[in-house]
């Protein structure tokens, strides 16, 4: 919950990818608050009342996995609409010639989107969410510690520059910062 609200203020992308992870975490422990609390909640030295918070944060998420259906794959809305957000500010910025490096490392990183589209056999999504599907995928090897090839190393170097790049003018934008106006 507070690592949540830290990262949504600081890095959109970086918070897309830790609310898979919980969406996850709660999956792996059968959407059932009582395992998350013994397995997730009770490992964290809180005092009772941010404990409390936690699992009410928890519970909250479980019922809105529930409601929409996500229990067993998928993405909660909240998550999806990050991605819509996102999304309309990857197209402004491509309209946009005032930012010249992010067309580029769009583009630096498409011939990799392509190529993850085409090997995810007709997976009907954007593609921004194919970017963090290989990011979380890549995360997930990592904390397996499988290896990752060389091609892969490659492909998400390029992805992540650019969603870095997207997430960092999400932030000027939710700021006002962000002149997107030529």
């Amino acid at each position: 919950m507070y690592i949540s609200k830290q990262l949504k203020e600081d890095n959109i992308a970086e918070y897309l990818l830790y609310m898979w992870q919980v969406e996850d975490l709660i999956r792996a422990n059968g959407c059932d608050i009582d395992r998350i609390e013994q397995a997730v909640i009770a490992q964290y030295r809180l005092p009772d009342e941010d404990k409390r918070q936690l699992r009410q944060w928890y519970e909250e998420l479980v019922g809105m996995m529930r409601d929409e259906g996500v229990t067993e794959q998928g993405h909660l809305q909240i998550n999806k609409n990050i991605i819509l957000l996102l999304t309309d500010l990857h197209v402004a910025l491509l309209r946009s010639s005032r930012f010249p490096f992010y067309s580029a490392a769009y583009y630096k990183a498409l011939p990799y989107i392509v190529d993850l589209r085409r090997r995810s056999g007709g997976k009907e999504e954007g593609e921004l969410e194919t970017c963090f599907e290989a990011l979380y995928g890549v995360m997930l090897l990592k904390l397996q510690k499988k290896p990752i090839s060389a091609d892969t190393g490659k492909a998400i170097e390029a992805i992540s520059g650019f969603l870095s790049m997207l997430a960092n003018y999400y932030g000027k934008d939710r700021k006002g910062e962000l002149d997107l106006e030529d």
